[in-house]
This record gives structure tokens, C-alpha cells and sequence, in this order.
């Protein structure tokens, strides 16, 4: 599994750039960005062929030190809090391997990123301050209508995750 460091998310780290991706299959992709929420440092990450969005907030240091750890954390909690079966988020996990952290995976799933983003934004009455896992905000920006990479047209990207877990489409 790749995921794409933005280079806000670079610089906020304090690392050198990393090496452009070479998994062909955007279902093993992800694009992650650091965003403050309510003054608190928080991760972002966008699944960039489903556009299915979680935010985890007000990340520690230390946890920012173990980003493919912070990042499996967050999924498994998102996917869990939206009623994906535990057995099907490790098997996604398992098949996609071992993570790679890498550059963003192109400008139109970096255009879905910002789009995610101003979701996020446009939603954050939904933001819980007292859990770093937001299933309420998370459940609002992946229920809303829009684009993304691996699909023609308008839909969900809890919809279209759905497809991708459930059907084995990985």
C-alpha cells in the first residue's frame, strides 16, 4: 500500500521528499495531508480511488513519528465506526502489504483531496474535540455527493468503499 505524503504534510514532518509511487492499482493508494481543525493538527487521508475520507484529530508528536501506524489506527477506527466488517478492513490491509510512504498520486487525486478538505471544512460542526476518531464528521463528508478517481459520475465515497470491500473489488 502507497500513501502519498502532500508537501505541507512533508514539511510538517521535517522529511526529505520521497520517491513517486509505483503501485498501478489507485485501490492501494492513499493521500494523506496534515490540516489544523479548531487550532489541533490532524491527519486527512483520502482513499484516491473511492475518495473515502477520515480524519483523525489532534494527532500527539509521537504519533505523527509512526505514520503508517497512525494511518492503520485510523482506517481500522473509521471503517469500523462506518459498519465494515473487521474480517474484510484486515484482509484490504493484508492484501495491500506493507506500506510505503511515497509523493501524492497525481493532480486529479490531489484535486479530490482539496475538494475532501473543503468537505471537511464545510462540515466541521461535526467535529467531536473530546475522540481522535470522528465517525460523525467522517460519516458526513463520505456521504456527500461527489468525483473521484476510480468511478464515473456522482456517488458516495462510503458507497463506493462499500463496493470496493465487499464485492472483493481489491
Amino acid at each position: 500500500m502507497e500513501l502519498g505524503l502532500t508537501f505541507p504534510l512533508q514539511r510538517f514532518l521535517k522529511m526529505k521528499t520521497p520517491g513517486y509511487g509505483i503501485q498501478p492499482d489507485r485501490r492501494f493508494c492513499w493521500d494523506l495531508h496534515c490540516i489544523d481543525l479548531q487550532g489541533r493538527k490532524c491527519l486527512l487521508a483520502v482513499h484516491c480511488h473511492t475518495r473515502y475520507t477520515f480524519v483523525y484529530y489532534d494527532v500527539a508528536p509521537f504519533q505523527w513519528a509512526d505514520l503508517p501506524g497512525l494511518f492503520r489506527q485510523g482506517l481500522a477506527e473509521s471503517l469500523s465506526a462506518a459498519g465494515f466488517d473487521p474480517v474484510q478492513t484486515e484482509g484490504y490491509l493484508r492484501r495491500a502489504d506493507a506500506i510505503a510512504l511515497t509523493r501524492t498520486h497525481g493532480r486529479r487525486e490531489v484535486a479530490f483531496l482539496n475538494r475532501a478538505w473543503e468537505d471537511v471544512l464545510a462540515l466541521d460542526l461535526c467535529l467531536d474535540t473530546a475522540s481522535q476518531t470522528q465517525p460523525l464528521l467522517d460519516h458526513a463528508v463520505n456521504t456527500r455527493p461527489s468525483r473521484c478517481a476510480g468511478f464515473e459520475g456522482l456517488g458516495t465515497g462510503l458507497e463506493r468503499m462499500h463496493n470496493t470491500l465487499h464485492t472483493g473489488g481489491y
